[in-house]
């Protein structure tokens, strides 16, 4: 059952936008709950809690939240089933799932299935934060233009859609955006960690292939809808998106 908190009281501490920032967390385990959602209240925030994931996604379909953080194993449905359906039902309320399964895998699983972001139990109450603000300032961007086009691709930003001469491009989440960075920046060397920089949105310590996982999977689906030349690889460096046509 989710557990609304007072509304905000005048003159407390706020984020930039001017009001003060409301967060759903989505976590069955009482002491987690209470310990993160005191951290956040530290912090400023306005914190709601919900117990379970029917609940959580109800309250996530209200739309009232500024970002919410998913716990993956809850009652009645996991998070990356409330990140699927939110997304499916048209919220765009930031998403951080956060949970002990470290595997690459369950990451990829769990971007893919409309999560912003994927923190790994155990952290630091200030990685969480960093982490919350990073994604509440994507709210804060200046309008982009409406369709991006390179050769027959189209990618528009606003629906979320990519298209190859009109034809929809399946793309997840984390692979639209990536795409999407590209292509905003074509004919530009991108290395590794300005993507990790801009599409995670922290400094991803260590080495990690992730940004070679996500290029492989789309150039395989670009590839699969007959388009020649696109993602090209720059040793050493990063990728760059150099134009694209139908074979």
């Amino acid at each position: 059952m989710a557990v609304s908190l007072p509304s905000p009281s005048p003159g407390r501490l706020t984020y930039n936008t001017g009001k003060q920032m409301r967060v759903l967390l989505i976590e069955d385990n009482p002491e987690i709950a209470e310990a993160i959602r005191t951290m956040l209240l530290r912090r400023k925030f306005a914190v709601d809690v919900a117990s379970d994931g029917e609940s959580g996604l109800e309250c996530l379909l209200r739309g009232v939240y500024d970002a919410a953080i998913v716990d993956v194993i809850l009652p009645k449905r996991d998070g990356f089933s409330i990140c699927r359906n939110a997304r499916a039902e048209g919220v765009t309320t930031p998403l951080l799932i956060l949970t002990a399964r470290d595997a690459v895998e369950d990451r990829i699983r769990g971007l893919d299935a409309g999560a912003d972001d994927y923190l790994i139990k155990p952290f630091i109450d200030e990685e969480l934060a960093a982490r919350l603000r990073a994604l509440l300032r994507r709210g804060d961007r200046p309008p982009q233009p409406n369709v991006l086009k390179v050769g027959s691709l189209e990618i528009d930003p606003k629906a979320r859609v990519a298209t190859i001469a009109e034809q929809l491009l399946e793309l997840g989440a984390t692979e639209f955006r990536l795409l999407e960075f590209l292509a905003r920046n074509r004919g530009m060397t991108l290395s590794r960690a300005q993507i990790l920089e801009k599409i995670w949105e922290y400094d991803f310590q260590g080495s990690s292939n992730i940004v070679d996982v996500y290029v492989s999977a789309i150039r395989k689906k670009l590839a699969k809808a007959g388009v020649k030349a696109h993602i090209a690889t720059v040793w050493g460096i990063g990728y760059k998106l150099t134009g694209s046509s139908r074979a």
